[in-house]
C-alpha cells in the first residue's frame, strides 16, 4: 500500500483528502514543516501532498529543500492562490503538480493514483539494485562504486541519481532521450536534448571507472551494460 502524507493545517481539509485517498494508500497528517520533517525523517513517502501556507514557514521553500534528500518523491503543492508566478516558483522547486483550492477530491484521487503509476514505472518497485561493478540504494538516494576491489559512496545530485535510477530500472535497453526527459524532468517541462546529454556526461564523469557501463547508442540514446553478480 502507497505511503502518502499531507502536511496541511486545516483539519476539514485532512478529514476530507483523509476519506478520498482511503482506496488509494495510507495517508499520514502533518499540521506543519516540523512534524512534517519528524515523519520523513522516520518513515519513507510515495507521495507527498504539501499545503503552501503553513503556520512555521513557506511550502515551496520546503519543497525545494527535499530536493536533495527525497528527489524521487512525488510533490503536489495544494495552494488558495492562482498566481501564475507562484505555480513557476512551485514547478522551479522541484513540485510534480499545483492543485488550487477548493478542488475536487475525485480529481485530486485521480492525479495522485496517475502520478504514483507512472513513479513506479519510471523508478521501478525495487528498493535495491546491485551489480557487479555498481550499488544503487533508491530509499536512501545512495551510489556505491566498485573502486580498486572496494565500493565507494559517491554523491550525486538528484537529477543525476534520477538518471542513474532509470538506466537502472532499464538496464540492457536503449533508452532514447525523450523516454529520459520525460521520466525525470516530467512531460509538461521543456528541456533540451542537449540537456540529457550533460547530465550524463557529469554523471559519468562522478562513476570514475564504472563509466563505461553507461553506453552511447549513436542516433538513439544510451544503454546501461551492469555485470549480473
Amino acid at each position: 500500500m502507497s505511503q502518502i502524507l499531507l502536511v496541511e493545517d486545516n483539519k476539514e481539509i485532512y478529514n476530507m483528502v483523509a476519506q478520498t485517498m482511503a482506496p488509494v494508500g495510507k495517508l499520514s497528517w502533518s499540521k506543519n514543516l516540523e512534524e512534517a520533517k519528524e515523519e520523513l525523517a522516520n518513515q519513507a513517502y510515495d507521495l507527498i501532498l504539501l499545503d503552501i501556507e503553513l503556520p512555521d514557514g513557506n511550502g515551496i521553500e520546503f519543497c525545494n529543500s527535499l530536493q536533495n534528500s527525497h528527489a524521487l518523491t512525488p510533490i503536489f503543492l495544494l495552494t488558495s492562490h492562482q498566481d501564475l508566478s507562484e505555480k513557476v516558483l512551485g514547478f522551479s522547486a522541484g513540485a510534480d503538480d499545483y492543485i488550487t483550492k477548493p478542488f475536487s477530491v475525485l480529481e485530486l484521487r485521480a492525479r495522485v493514483e496517475s502520478s504514483l503509476k507512472k513513479s513506479r514505472v519510471r523508478f521501478g518497485l525495487a528498493d535495491i539494485y546491485k551489480w557487479k561493478e555498481i550499488q544503487i540504494y533508491k530509499s536512501k538516494q545512495e551510489v556505491c562504486i566498485l573502486d580498486k576491489n572496494e565500493y565507494k559512496k559517491i554523491e550525486l545530485t538528484s537529477l543525476e541519481f534520477k538518471i542513474l535510477l532509470y538506466f537502472a530500472v532499464h538496464a540492457g535497453e536503449v533508452v532514447v532521450r525523450d523516454d529520459i526527459l520525460n521520466a525525470v524532468w516530467g512531460e509538461d517541462i521543456h528541456v533540451y536534448h542537449r540537456s540529457v546529454d550533460t547530465h550524463v556526461s557529469k554523471l559519468r564523469k562522478k562513476l570514475g571507472p564504472c563509466a563505461t557501463l553507461i553506453e552511447s547508442i549513436h542516433g538513439s540514446g544510451y544503454k546501461f551494460n551492469p555485470t549480473s553478480l
